[in-house]
């Protein structure tokens, strides 16, 4: 199988998929997690089913979905200690006359307010038009996530629109605010 392998280097942090070898530092990461600070943050989570064996199988998940263009996650580490500071992920919407890419991310909790989730979303975003070759990346972002909402700013997303019931979640169908940018734009 071919091997998706785009790796990128910010000033403090390396942006990669997810290696076998990688799993204490992935573990270690959401097991540093604090409580839950917001609505959208998870907090700590119970990890004890995501055994070694476990993330191998999400490792091969995560190459068949970008090999097949379904799905690119990157997982981002520290450079000066490895630290595993989160992920940032892109889904395809749609190719051909398109290019149209959805972009998520999360930083675990004990590693915000330190600018790492604007190093990791902008570099990701460059990798998105470069290597990727998407021209259109959106962010589906919850009317009250003050916190996504100013990251998505300050990589220069512009706010485009308000979608209504959008999507299910928390028992009901919510509206979420898109913001987006175009390869033009980066």
């Amino acid at each position: 199988m071919k091997e998706f392998a785009i790796v990128s280097e910010t000033e403090r942090l390396v942006i990669r998929p997810l290696k076998r070898e990688d799993y204490e530092n992935w573990l270690a990461g959401f097991e540093g997690r604090s409580p839950s600070l917001h609505r959208h943050d998870q907090g700590k989570i119970d990890m004890s089913e995501c055994t070694k064996e476990w993330f191998g199988g999400l490792v091969e998940k995560h190459q068949e979905l970008a090999v097949d263009d379904i799905a690119h996650v990157f997982a981002v580490f520290r450079k000066e200690d490895t630290q595993h500071v989160g992920m940032v992920d892109f889904s395809t919407l749609s190719r051909n006359e398109f290019q149209w890419g959805r972009l998520g991310y999360t930083i675990h909790n004990q590693f915000w307010n330190k600018g790492y989730g604007k190093e990791a979303v902008k570099e990701a975003l460059s990798i998105a038009f470069r290597e990727l070759n998407f021209h259109r990346i959106e962010a589906h972002i919850n009317l009250d996530n003050t916190p996504s909402i100013k990251l998505a700013e300050s990589v220069g997303m512009e706010f485009e629109c308000i979608r209504k019931g959008f999507i299910y979640e928390f028992g009901e169908w919510t509206d979420h605010l898109i913001y987006y940018c175009n390869a033009k734009d980066e």
